[in-house]
């Protein structure tokens, strides 16, 4: 039991950049290359964004756990970032606001950017920038950075209930989600079409 796939690193790198590749590829067939179609799910005329992110996450969860199960994957081994409750909020809060004024987060911003939408370039330049000041300005906040260290948690343990029940819970979440995101997608016309 172990990884999928042993290579070396240098085959790691080729494997992350057709990886990477093909992710953006992804994002740009599903529309997640438009601001308007991203920016739709805060103004509650699309909610594709909502739908593949829950598809995601189940399918990787359920994926996990199966994996495990029939002995293909030692989930022991998967490497969990520790949370750092102070800059996960704060950080998050900049990047939703970053989200709902500019209609992009990093990763899309970067598949609209692949194939010439000019907003992207000023998403991609913001962010570059942010990225400078927060350099530039880590002695000042380094207490939050690290600060409120809590190490790798999981919601289910948090919980206090099995992943697999954790993991039904949240398939049973997503189809009442969409469900709902469907009902309200159906009452509100998008604004961003022409008639």
């Amino acid at each position: 039991m172990g990884p999928l796939l042993t290579m070396s690193n240098e085959w790691s790198y080729v494997a992350a950049l057709v990886i990477g590749i093909l992710f953006g590829f992804i994002l740009e067939q599903a529309g997640f290359s438009s601001s308007r179609k991203l920016a739709g799910v805060f103004y509650g005329y699309d909610f594709a964004v909502i739908r593949v992110f829950f598809s995601a996450a189940g399918t990787a969860a359920v994926g996990i756990l199966y994996f495990d199960y029939l002995g293909w994957l030692d989930v022991s081994q998967i490497f969990i970032n520790s949370l750092y409750l102070g800059s996960t909020i704060v950080g998050g809060l900049i990047m939703g606001l970053g989200f709902v004024i500019g209609g992009f987060c990093p990763g899309t911003s970067i598949a609209a950017v692949a194939i010439g939408k000019v907003d992207a370039w000023f998403f991609v330049g913001g962010t570059f920038l942010g990225v400078l000041l927060f350099d530039l300005g880590y002695p000042l906040y380094k207490g939050l950075v690290n600060g409120y260290n809590y190490g790798p948690v999981k919601i289910h343990e948090t919980l206090g209930m099995s992943a697999e029940i954790f993991i039904s819970l949240f398939a049973l979440i997503a189809v009442i989600v969409f469900a709902v995101t469907a009902l309200v997608q159906k009452k509100v016309s998008d604004p961003t079409k022409t008639y």
